[in-house]
């Protein structure tokens, strides 16, 4: 070996190694569990590493506080520290053959701490402990960001450092790896919360390039790694109703300024971007709209009247075909990929002069989704019957032309104690790998829980809020909530450690 390349050898290889040790020294974290990783020993066979609470940088110190000492065979170990807003030391051990290395480098890491983890103001309150065969899962809810175990500890949160302030909607684990969540603009993180992609603003659907595509309700990775997320449009437009029909004409105003009988309506769509923000396909609602019977949309509340308020979609990417719901419009509508034809309509139908009830298989519905079976799978706010408690229904699709959407599966969902039933808006539902559910129920009691076929309820908890001049604890909105297994969760952990910021 040259002289020269021996002394590149010597001065890059030691900064490699160097960097291999996770967390980073003087790291804050955003969790409490934690990946540790560190290079392997030569003839080593086991490891293990040391945790104490408190910053120490003498051994003798630091032995006296271990809190956690933790075993394995791989120089790649995940621990759980107790708590948020500490400061922590550790070290590693590794053993083979011949002896035990302690290695009496410390190490420093301190976990922050966030009013959403602060269990004095936020809380997971467990109802029904989990049954043996989800003890190791995780729910993550959208109100703070805040991701918890069955027991209701919260172990990560969203950390506000890029100003995503905490509260954000469609909190979502990718199957890359990845979380996905929509804070006006829409984001793909690491664990660590550095920001991997967002959403260009190019007015696909707004039209607004200067402001925002006002992303809502919807944004999900696909396995191809694009990205599809509903916009809006803001369209002013009025009805002209005439003996024989009933239209709806839009006004050109530039200012959108709402007069001479035109209201500012609220109008969607989907767009697809691919990895580098490019707008690869998109679909706007209102052209369908126009082209339906939306021209004889006459709700009760005239508020409504412009609003269809997209609200959900599923891509079902085998199939290349997209579900889209409208919640007020207490509809669902089939759309062939990427032709956008509409190959079905599942909900109400509206006629001339007749005020629409939204009876039927679902009403004021959130979410959408499809069952491994082939069932449609929806969560039911059922907003439209006073007094009525949401319901998780699932639906076989028609087989041939003059067959019709057939419910096959609903689940009653329940409230604990006396409270007002007035679920307008929010939840979802989520098959599970064994087929059960699991499911939130949105608006302002927002009862988490997991429901198997034949209906048996193997865990439920119900987040809430401390009112401190009430002294008293309230339920919290929560837009969606969402699960992951603790093998999803090791490898999201793992991930952080190499998919790294772009930004």
């Amino acid at each position: 070996m040259s002289k020269g390349l021996f002394i590149l050898f010597f001065f890059i290889v030691p900064v490699q190694l160097r960097a291999q040790i996770l967390p980073k020294e003087g790291s804050r974290l955003n969790y409490r569990l934690i990946g540790f990783s560190f290079p392997a020993e030569a003839g080593a066979n086991s490891y293990k590493i040391e945790i104490a609470t408190g910053y120490y940088n003498k051994a003798d110190s630091f032995k006296k506080k271990i809190i956690r000492s933790v075993d394995s065979k791989s120089n790649k170990i995940i621990a759980e520290v107790p708590a948020f807003g500490s400061q922590y030391t550790w070290r590693i051990i590794s053993s083979g053959k011949k002896a035990v290395v302690e290695n009496n480098t410390l190490y420093h890491f301190s976990t922050q701490m966030n009013p959403h983890v602060d269990t004095t103001k936020l809380r997971l309150r467990i109802l029904q402990p989990a049954e043996q065969q989800y003890k190791d899962d995780y729910v993550a809810v959208d109100a703070g960001g805040v991701l918890y175990d069955m027991n209701g500890q919260a172990v990560w949160f969203i950390t506000d450092t890029n100003g995503f302030g905490g509260n954000v909607a469609n909190l979502e684990f990718t199957p890359q790896g990845t979380v996905t969540f929509i804070c006006m603009t829409a984001y793909e993180i690491n664990f660590n919360g550095d920001i991997l992609w967002k959403t260009p603003n190019k007015g696909v659907i707004s039209g607004d390039t200067a402001h925002s595509e006002l992303y809502h309700h919807e944004f999900r990775k696909l396995s191809n790694g694009h990205y599809m997320i509903l916009g809006m449009e803001l369209l002013l437009c009025k009805s002209v109703v005439s003996k024989d029909s009933s239209y709806i004409i839009f006004s050109d105003d530039k200012d959108k300024t709402e007069r001479n009988g035109y209201k500012l309506g609220k109008f969607g769509g989907i767009v697809e971007y691919d990895e580098k923000g490019n707008a690869i396909w998109s679909w706007k609602t209102s052209k369908y709209l126009m082209e339906s019977d939306f021209a004889y949309y006459n709700p009760t509340d005239s508020n409504k009247k412009f609003d269809a308020h997209d609200n959900a979609f599923f891509f079902d990417e085998k199939n290349k075909v997209i579900y889209m719901g409208f919640r007020n419009l207490n509809r669902i509508i089939k759309i062939e990929y990427p032709s956008g034809k509409i190959l079905r309509t599942y909900g109400e139908i509206f006629k001339p002069g007749v005020k629409g009830t939204g009876a039927g298989l679902f009403c004021g519905q959130h979410n959408i989704g499809m069952t491994e079976d082939g069932y449609l799978l929806c969560f039911n706010n059922n907003s439209c019957l006073p007094d009525a408690l949401p319901t998780v229904v699932m639906m076989q699709e028609p087989v041939s032309l003059s067959d019709t959407l057939k419910k096959v599966w609903e689940f009653n969902c329940t409230v604990e104690g006396k409270f007002n039933k007035n679920f307008a808006m929010g939840g979802n539902a989520i098959e599970l790998p064994d087929r059960s559910l699991f499911v939130n129920m949105g608006s302002k009691y927002s009862k988490l829980f997991i429901v198997d076929r034949e209906k048996k309820v193997f865990w439920s908890a119900l987040p809430e809020r401390y009112i401190e001049t009430e002294k008293r604890w309230v339920p919290i909105y929560e837009y969606r909530a969402n699960i992951i297994s603790r093998k999803d969760l090791e490898r999201l952990i793992w991930n952080a450690q190499t998919l790294r910021s772009s930004q």
